[in-house]
């Protein structure tokens, strides 16, 4: 069953890459008490990861907050390594980035996809969502192989 609008999201571990190392992220302890933007996508350095998702909501992360997001936070089904690579190269300041290594988060969404005919595994549908503390209060999959509803402008139009 996919997530939806006005249910809890589920209580998952993430991992994100400090100055110290590895850190566990508790998605209920994460999203408790703040609004939080967040994507997903399939998989960092992909091509529409990584020319548009990203870079539109590094682009328009003042714009989201000044309309209430006090976080912007990007997932995808790979390593927390990869993910810091993927934001130090893209220069993605002012966006967290959430390791969700085995999909297990993906997965308990239910929104995870079966990218092995591109020789990508298990993944994440690419989306978006507002989550106000721990409760989804907005929610736009992408179609697949679309990037419309997912972007920065969408969610800042809907805002």
């Amino acid at each position: 069953m996919t997530i939806s609008v006005g249910d809890t999201l589920p209580s998952v571990t993430l991992t994100r890459l400090t100055s110290d190392g590895r850190e566990p992220v508790d998605t209920a302890s994460y999203f408790k008490g703040r609004r939080v933007a967040l994507f997903a996508v399939p998989g960092a350095y992909t091509p529409t990861c990584s020319a548009k998702h990203l870079p539109g909501f590094v682009e328009k992360a003042e714009a989201l907050k000044a309309r209430g997001i006090d976080e912007i936070a990007c997932t995808a089904v790979n390593d927390p390594f990869v993910l810091e690579a993927w934001a130090k190269a893209s220069d993605a300041q002012g966006v967290t980035m959430l390791a969700d290594g085995n999909g297990d988060f993906a997965t308990a969404l239910g929104l995870d996809m079966d990218g092995s005919k591109f020789g990508m595994g298990r993944r994440s549908q690419r989306y978006a969502m507002v989550v106000n503390d721990g409760t989804v209060e907005s929610l736009f999959v992408e179609e697949p192989g679309e990037f419309r509803v997912s972007s920065a402008d969408h969610m800042l139009d809907t805002l």
